[in-house]
């Protein structure tokens, strides 16, 4: 099992402070969304979908490489008693997550320490994919993760579905070598027993699946299951407009 790291501290200059016109850190050119905070109070097991994005200079994280960096550091958490990855799926420029975590400062450890190794990971691919000897240097996530708190059986449901099914939003399953597969093979569903009957996977050579670990909460575990199986030919939500702008085969 992997040992914990930790990320170094921030040198902060303490010369100036208060509120000024043009204070604080420069935003950064190119996207920017209203990230939600994690509130204070995070009960225990509570399911909460993550949202990570990596910068362009990453490039697509559905490739061979990418998919192998961000599966070791996923596994680098099962060693973690108090943060558990359930559910996960890999999109051509971020990562869906649902986790669970005995707190909020549970939950910020748990992804403090997986975006680090995922980091060291990916620029390592980047590396490879180029033919460089040395890893990329520099930023992979260039802002805080999203987190969504789900409460009810329902929203949990719903953001299972939405995680899993993803690729069909984003229309991944209409190109590449796994055009009209059944399920997400740069997801954790290839594993999934919720689905409303058995679907045939046919994974490629060498196939290593994404690993996850069995939820400890109720509504992970059982409370979902309430409002029946899920589809996985669902689309969940409207089709991604970045999506409609590819060339469909």
């Amino acid at each position: 099992m992997a040992t914990r790291q930790r990320q170094g501290g921030l040198f902060l200059d303490r010369g100036k402070g208060g509120k000024r016109t043009g204070a604080g850190r420069p935003r950064a050119p190119g996207r920017h969304r209203n990230w939600v905070r994690v509130r204070e109070v995070l009960a225990k097991n509570t399911p909460v979908h993550v949202t990570l994005r990596v910068v362009k200079a990453v490039g697509r994280l559905r490739r061979r490489r990418a998919y192998h960096a961000i599966r070791k550091a996923i596994q680098r958490t099962w060693a973690r008693a108090d943060f558990r990855v359930v559910h996960v799926s890999i999109q051509r420029e971020h990562i869906h997550l649902i986790c669970e975590a005995d707190d909020k400062r549970a939950l910020g450890r748990g992804m403090q320490a997986l975006e680090i190794s995922a980091a060291k990971q990916l620029n390592a691919a980047v590396a490879l994919d180029r033919g460089e000897s040395a890893p990329r240097r520099g930023t992979v996530f260039p802002e805080r993760y999203h987190v969504e708190h789900l409460e009810t059986p329902r929203q949990v449901k719903a953001a299972i579905s939405y995680v899993l099914n993803n690729w069909r939003r984003h229309r991944e399953d209409l190109e590449g070598p796994f055009r009209r597969a059944q399920l997400d093979p740069y997801a954790s569903g290839v594993l999934f027993d919720g689905w409303n009957r058995p679907y045939p996977f046919i994974p490629p050579e060498n196939f290593v699946p994404l690993g996850t670990v069995r939820p400890q909460g109720w509504l992970l575990e059982r409370g979902w299951r309430r409002h029946g199986a899920l589809d996985p030919r669902a689309v969940p939500g409207p089709i991604s407009p970045r999506a409609t702008r590819r060339p469909v085969p």
